[in-house]
């Protein structure tokens, strides 16, 4: 009986195994060994197994979910000269459009080609020619630039999707909800990355969307729709135009055909919402009585190449006296 230890010294031995608190700026965020130092964390803290070594030199407290910025950044502080690229710049840049792999953990890092290619767990590493205006910073996070990420990324992406990021990139924002009205880019910005690169993976297929890019889609799926209905012959509609209807009444559909008469609008979950619904009563009866005809496509008519959109698209027209090719 008087070996067995009373609840207070219970309680004292597992006190004295508590870490230590780390301080506030590292409780929430991953961190570098050099940021624990500067911090005065001891180096028998850092090896405690309550944190987590997602890699060499970087530590991650245990809290709860973590947004991406907060995992990239470490591993550019660790890896020299080095900056979030491809798939993750991809991500952090939140582009609209379908990158395979883009779902995966690993980490994207690029550097100069005059440096080796960075090699850590949970990172891929690749390196090339970078001019000083396509690295910037991200909230403290060093990353490529919108247009250098899109070429980047052009290897690993069909032409169509490369084109639904760099209409997302020329758009002209609406500041009344983003809060800035210029877009992303200009097409001379995009040009000069394809001329800077000349040979590099993937710059065939950006040439091709750029070439086929336009200015005033505000989705992904408007671009998709926009690009399948050119290919079937369509003509090419023009893209969130303000549009007199008569007596003051000025609509914006997201594609319309002006000699026809013709407003397409891609309508996305929110257009189930009542209040939605009942703006939608209010837009179609605004087209109806200047005389347009207003064609409504959702996601389920965007299958098999959006063929469904492009015949329902196609009779609008044909009803409205276009006579196809």
């Amino acid at each position: 009986m008087d070996n067995v230890p009373r609840a207070g010294q219970v309680c004292q031995h597992v006190e004295m195994r508590l870490p230590q608190p780390l301080p506030d700026p590292l409780k929430s965020a991953p961190f570098t060994w050099q940021e624990a130092l500067d911090a005065g964390v001891s180096r028998q803290r850092w090896r405690h197994r309550a944190l987590g070594a997602p890699s060499r030199g970087i530590r991650s407290p245990s809290t709860g979910k973590l947004e991406l910025p907060q995992i990239v950044r470490p591993y550019t502080v660790v890896t020299a000269f080095s900056a979030a690229s491809h798939a993750t710049a991809f991500l952090l840049w939140e582009f609209p459009g379908f990158l395979p792999g883009s779902h995966e953990s690993t980490i994207h890092l690029s550097r100069p080609d005059t440096m080796a290619i960075p090699r850590r767990k949970g990172v891929k590493g690749h390196v090339g020619q970078f001019f000083d205006d396509e690295i910037t910073n991200l909230n403290g996070l060093l990353i490529t630039t919108r247009p250098r990420t899109w070429l980047d990324c052009a290897r690993r992406m069909t032409i169509d999707e490369i084109t639904v990021v760099a209409d997302h990139l020329l758009r002209r924002p609406r500041a009344v909800f983003e809060g800035r009205s210029e877009p992303f880019c200009t097409r001379e910005e995009l040009e000069q990355m394809l001329d800077r690169h000349k040979g590099t993976p993937g710059i065939r297929k950006a040439r091709l969307a750029l070439d086929q890019a336009r200015i005033g889609a505000d989705s992904a799926p408007e671009t998709r729709l926009r690009l399948a209905l050119e290919r079937a012959g369509l003509p090419e509609p023009e893209l969130n135009r303000p549009t007199e209807l008569g007596s003051g009444v000025v609509r914006e559909p997201d594609l319309g055909f002006r000699e026809q008469r013709v407003a397409v609008e891609y309508e996305g979950e929110g257009h189930s919402e009542p209040a939605q619904i009942v703006r939608d009563i209010e837009r179609e009866e605004d087209y109806s009585r200047a005389g347009w005809r207003l064609v409504r496509i959702s996601k389920r008519h965007m299958g098999i190449d959006a063929h469904r959109a492009v015949s329902k698209v196609r009779n609008a027209l044909i009803g409205q006296g276009w006579t196809p090719k």
